[in-house]
């Protein structure tokens, strides 16, 4: 069985696809809004892994409105979400028998909640997977500790291909520099180098 596996090239996504390589034909997808060319580290990181790769260019509509709403709130919460829920659809329009996605069980956002798994799958006539959903963070990383070569540090150094990125650079263009820092939160991200 076909799968695509929404793909950042971070530990996450690349741990999802270890686990469920097992059981399907694999394919990491990253999902882009052609804002920024960030998605060649995750084709880097899935031929480093050794999987297939695609891009998929999302509604550029979305990410005007979910910066909107993350310049609103002041912080990215929902914008976040309602980004991964577009891309989750976009994702099967493609000829796939699964979709999937690398959540954790401890995640704030994006989070997939049972009916919208449900919704999606009777909808589209797909499997969703969500293998890291009976996973915590430090399950996670003991995992990835011992199949992975991960490079990790503060989010505006580590090459990256999630929709955050795009999302602060469309901030940065309409609201300035300093309106990144007030939406989005100091944090570690992760860019994998490839298997240990």
């Amino acid at each position: 069985m076909e799968l695509a596996l929404l793909y950042s090239g971070g530990k996450d996504s690349s741990l999802a696809a270890l686990l469920l390589d097992t059981f399907y034909d694999v394919t990491l997808v990253t999902a882009h809004f052609g804002v920024t060319d960030d998605w060649a580290h995750a084709k880097d990181a899935a031929g480093e892994l050794g999987y297939a790769f695609e891009t998929l260019e999302l509604d550029r509509d979305i990410a005007e409105k979910a910066t909107a709403r993350m310049v609103e709130d002041g912080y990215p919460r929902g914008g976040i979400q309602q980004v991964h829920e577009h891309a989750l659809e976009a994702v099967c329009g493609l000829d796939f028998d699964a979709i999937a996605d690398g959540t954790r069980r401890d995640d704030r956002v994006p989070s997939i909640s049972r009916a919208q798994a449900q919704s999606l799958e009777d909808r589209h006539g797909v499997d969703y997977l969500s293998p890291l959903s009976g996973f915590g963070r430090g399950a996670v990383d003991r995992l990835v500790e011992t199949h992975l070569d991960v490079e990790t540090g503060p989010s505006e150094e580590i090459p990256k291909a999630d929709y955050e990125g795009e999302l602060r650079a469309l901030i940065a263009a309409e609201h300035g520099r300093e309106a990144v820092d007030e939406v989005f939160p100091d944090h570690v991200q992760s860019y994998v180098h490839g298997r240990r």
